[in-house]
């Protein structure tokens, strides 16, 4: 059975799952969809549901039919097994027209923090209240509101408003469109120490509200995503579905992102640019950073520099995005953000049968700017599974590459892949097919502890650990390129 993106190159094959490959702990099914017949909002929700399958049903129509027009290979030729995956959770919502949906918040710049949420109601004013003690509002902000149109589907009103500046280290209660809930977050710390959750290929199944919860269960400061948010595919009620699961995550931590392969959503002719959802729902501070683009940018936060990556956008020497990385990388100041991280989607290493090869044009367009800048690490997603390498570069282990980690377990539909190449690389220090989410905590300039945490278990497991140092404060590193591959040939 296959899911057909017309005109992607990554079609998204639902591989043959045999359940004797992997054997898992039975999993309890959550949030289970409960209907009532007894509450009007409850059955407004349930005519939405039953339209929203037939929104969903359209593209899939059309999408067969670009494929019996455009007979191209658009399905992949691996053959690799993936452990079964979770249930698909829908996600109602059981409030007004007017009421906050899918609140989520994201770092802008240093002290301030956009809010983005959705209203079934078109008149709903984008507005944000906020404070430092619940239920009393002293600061007023409005934003921006923009919708889209989808085939037959029609947006919700999505809202973005800017809010600060903010005292860092400090709890806000805030308020959207100037009703429904209360919600807060917490703006990340001064200074070290500070914890990042990282999860990729995310989705919205059983595994998803797994992963969800290990994660909400220790405390953190900023959630990264690289890439294969909902895993709506061009079903876009998916979308809505997705932001409600995770609203009660991402309205309290800031979530930045960067795109995946299924967040394309492209089509001939109609829709030939792709990413009209995803850069609707999920705007990111592109242009503090000095990019045109929301599929790539960069911000710091708490003395690092985190550079976001678009796999599904043009790499190569002569485009925007590559300039774009020579003039951020160039900027840093080491002495500020001793420590610079890099997420993109489709990994440059991986010894998954999964996928294989799929970032390597990237990686030979990129790398050197990477290894030249002392990137310490790369997280990347796309393979269902977990692995973390050792500091490389061009296929060699190298002390002053960056550290390489795939982390695309979070939960999606499509299992996991279970096939790793042997005999195993020397390069592959870890590697496991399970659901997980990973923890980067950095104590302070010099040292930084990243961890797994595997969720098939009842509770999260640390299944991986490593204390990694900044490449600012390595000595040995802080030589030419040519001085240390001198200094390697003699080791």
């Amino acid at each position: 059975m296959y899911s057909i993106s017309c005109c992607v190159s990554t079609a998204t094959p639902l591989y043959n799952r045999p359940s004797s490959v992997f054997k898992m702990m039975p999993f309890t099914p959550r949030n289970k969809l409960l209907q009532s017949t007894s509450n009007p909002t409850q059955n407004n929700n349930n005519m939405m549901g039953k339209c929203s399958k037939s929104l969903m049903a359209f593209p899939i129509l059309l999408h067969t039919l670009c494929f019996l027009l455009f007979p191209q290979p658009l399905l992949s030729q691996e053959n690799f097994v993936r452990q079964p995956a979770g249930q698909l959770i829908i996600t109602p919502h059981h409030g007004s027209h007017s009421d906050p949906q899918q609140v989520h918040i994201s770092l802008v710049g240093k002290e301030k923090m956009r809010v983005s949420w959705i209203t079934e109601d078109k008149h709903t004013e984008s507005v944000v209240e906020y404070g430092t003690k619940a239920g009393e509002y002293r600061e007023k902000a409005t934003g921006l509101h923009t919708s889209y149109q989808y085939f037959l589907y029609n947006s919700g009103k999505i809202h973005n408003v800017v809010i600060g500046p903010l005292q860092p280290g400090t709890t806000y209660f805030y308020r959207c469109g100037g009703s429904g809930p209360d919600f807060s977050f917490k703006t990340p710390p001064p200074k070290f120490p500070i914890e990042f959750v990282i999860v990729g290929d995310l989705g919205q199944t059983e595994w998803t509200a797994s992963t969800l919860k290990h994660v909400d269960s220790n405390d953190y400061d900023v959630f990264l995503l690289p890439g294969d948010l909902s895993y709506a595919d061009s079903q876009q009620p998916l979308w809505d579905s997705f932001g409600r699961l995770v609203e009660p995550y991402a309205s309290k931590r800031p979530w930045m992102v960067t795109e995946g392969n299924h967040e394309i959503e492209s089509f001939p002719i109609i829709y030939p640019q792709g990413f009209q959802a995803y850069n609707a729902r999920w705007p990111m501070p592109f242009q503090q950073s000095g990019s045109t683009s929301n599929l790539y940018y960069s911000f710091e936060v708490t003395a690092t520099h985190f550079i976001m990556l678009g796999s599904y956008t043009d790499f190569d020497a002569q485009s925007q995005q590559y300039t774009w990385l020579q003039s951020d990388l160039a900027n840093i100041d080491r002495a500020k953000t001793p420590w610079v991280i890099v997420l993109l989607h489709a990994p440059w290493y991986n010894t998954n049968e999964a996928h294989q090869g799929e970032g390597e044009s990237m990686r030979q367009a990129m790398e050197e700017l990477l290894y030249e800048a002392r990137v310490d690490l790369v997280f990347a997603g796309h393979v269902h599974a977990y692995e973390r390498f050792t500091r490389i570069y061009d296929n060699k282990a190298d002390s002053c590459g960056p550290m390489y980690v795939t982390i695309g377990d979070g939960g999606n539909r499509e299992g996991l892949a279970l096939m790793f190449k042997n005999p195993p690389s020397p390069l592959s220090l870890y590697r496991e097919p399970s659901f997980g989410h990973g923890r980067l905590r950095i104590l302070n300039e010099t040292h930084a502890h990243w961890s797994w945490h595997r969720n098939n278990d009842a509770d999260a497991f640390v299944a991986d650990g490593v204390w990694i140092e900044s490449l600012s404060s390595s000595k040995a590193c802080s030589k030419t390129p040519d001085q240390q591959d001198a200094a390697n040939e003699e080791l």
